[in-house]
This record gives structure tokens, C-alpha cells and sequence, in this order.
């Protein structure tokens, strides 16, 4: 049974920063691909970074302000929000699966989701 949990959420000021993490039990955590998505009301879910064999990949919306990277050790993923702006403002969700599926929203196994709140 695979169990993705994440937390990290939370309120944040403009041009602040948060850090998000997803600890993942039940899977082949070194060889799977897994990504952090967010959803904000009225808007599809979008892929923002993921991770595959050590290489990221970002959406435009977040390049240069936002990192990817895991911890195999921990079998926990992060994702390391900077200069965040009210955008930014959405539920964010961890995902993963054995596929290599980069921000395609795909994902066999999927986290709850936790809230980031950016104000301006």
C-alpha cells in the first residue's frame, strides 16, 4: 500500500519562503519518478518539479524560485519555495508513480494535499 505524506503548508507574506515535504512508504521510492503539483480554485492541476534519477524538471511558473530534491535516506521528497508570490496561493499535492512521467498529471499515487496562502 503506498502512502505519500506531506506537510510544510501554511501563510506566508509576499517574497517569502516555505519548504514542503512528502514522506513516501510503500513504494520503490530511489526508482520512481514523483512530482509536487497544485490546484487553486477555478484552475486545472498543475505540475510545477519533478524528480526522475536525480534530474528535475520545473514548469515556467516556478523556474529559478523553486527546488526539487528528495532525500533517499529519508524516502522523503521536498520542495523548496522562494520568493513566493500570491499566485502561488493554491493546494499543493506530492505524486508518484513508476513511470517516468514528468508534469503530466498521470500519477498513480497522490498525497491529500496541503494549503499554501501567499499574501501580498
Amino acid at each position: 500500500h503506498v502512502q505519500l505524506v506531506e506537510s510544510g503548508g501554511g501563510s506566508v507574506q509576499a517574497g517569502g519562503s516555505l519548504t514542503l515535504s512528502c514522506t513516501a512508504s510503500g513504494l520503490s521510492y530511489t526508482t520512481s519518478c514523483m512530482a509536487w503539483f497544485r490546484e487553486s480554485p477555478g484552475k486545472e492541476r498543475e505540475g510545477i518539479a519533478a524528480i526522475y534519477t536525480g534530474r528535475t524538471n520545473y514548469a515556467d511558473s516556478v523556474m529559478g524560485r523553486f527546488t526539487i530534491s528528495k532525500d533517499n535516506a529519508k524516502n522523503t521528497l521536498y520542495l523548496q519555495m522562494n520568493s513566493l508570490k500570491p499566485e502561488d496561493t493554491a493546494m499543493y499535492y506530492c505524486a508518484a508513480d513508476k513511470y517516468n512521467l514528468q508534469l503530466a498529471r498521470y500519477y498513480n499515487h497522490w498525497s491529500r494535499g496541503t494549503q499554501v496562502t501567499v499574501s501580498s
